[in-house]
């Protein structure tokens, strides 16, 4: 591989995405990926434009106005990637595969906060914990991140993706308040919930799901050889089978049921990432289905 890929990929990112989000977001994006500093500077009077989510609702309530906390924000805010980058996430059936996407939003995250001075790292994860990056700031750490993720080989298979043992490396890694993107499939063997729950009581946590449409759901195309992408086991099905094809959505169903429900008891907002969906829109979707969830919760509470 040219020792030059990532410094194009980057180029591509900041030319056909970032250029984009600036665009759309025109700076909200501060609000919805940066954390806050723990010290409280004072509480003010709420002003328009001030983050809903800092009001203070005892004061508010004592008061009878809205009042919002202000923080001694960090002078740098120290981002961790943690990526999961086991077998399943080669798979792909649309314009890309799911890691394409890891290393791209990856990339356009880290080159985000590392304009602003902020610090980034990453735990990579493919069979086991393989390498951890450690934080530093400016375009050459978002080099060397993309460097990393490209030139890490595909493995053919390994053992079942455990996140318990990728989540439980970051809270080592980790000794201040963090942002952390949480990016992988959820594939994994179970125990990863709780683990996500503590990560999040002490870190801002956000959760990266990354989704291919066929995961979901098979068309109907006859016949098909199925190669589990990290036991390497095949199975063979025929797709023009209704029963199967019904089967195979209910157990989509019911494992979309139980992220949800896992994402919900961490207290983590997810951001959705599809292979055959821009980039861009999925991240400026989420990003406004944030900020009028913040303002429902306003919206709610002042009605209580």
């Amino acid at each position: 591989m040219s020792p030059s890929t990532p410094e194009r990929r980057l180029a591509r990112l900041e030319w056909t995405v970032l250029r984009r989000l600036d665009g759309l977001l025109q700076g909200d994006y501060r609000t919805v990926f940066r954390g806050h500093g723990l010290d409280l500077a004072d509480i003010r009077e709420y002003a328009f434009g001030d983050d809903v989510r800092h009001i203070d609702w005892n004061v508010t309530a004592r008061l009878d106005a809205p009042y919002v906390r202000e923080f001694l924000e960090d002078r740098e805010i120290t981002a961790q990637f943690l990526l999961d980058l086991s077998p399943s996430v080669d798979f792909g059936t649309a314009d890309r595969r799911k890691r394409d996407l890891l290393i791209d939003f990856t990339g356009i995250l880290a080159r985000l906060l590392t304009r602003h001075g902020n610090r980034v790292g990453a735990t990579m994860y493919g069979a086991h914990v393989e390498r951890v990056v450690p934080a530093r700031g400016g375009r050459i750490q978002v080099l060397r991140l993309l460097n990393e993720l490209e030139r890490r080989p595909r493995l053919e298979r390994a053992p079942l993706t455990s996140l318990s043992e990728l989540i439980d490396a970051g809270l080592r890694a980790l000794k201040r308040r963090s942002l952390v993107f949480v990016i992988s499939d959820f594939f994994s063997s179970q125990g990863w919930e709780d683990r996500l729950t503590m990560l999040a009581r002490r870190h801002e946590t956000l959760a990266v799901r990354l989704v291919d449409p066929r995961e979901n759901e098979l068309p109907d195309v006859g016949p098909l050889i199925l190669t589990d992408s990290e036991t390497g086991e095949q199975l063979w099905v025929n797709t023009h089978d209704g029963g199967f094809r019904s089967r195979l959505t209910a157990a989509a169903r019911r494992r979309e049921q139980h992220l949800a429900e896992a994402f919900a008891k961490a207290g983590v907002d997810v951001l959705v990432l599809r292979t055959d969906e821009d980039l861009v829109r999925s991240i400026v979707r989420f990003a406004y289905a944030r900020k009028q969830r913040a303002a429902r919760s306003v919206a709610a509470r002042a009605s209580a």
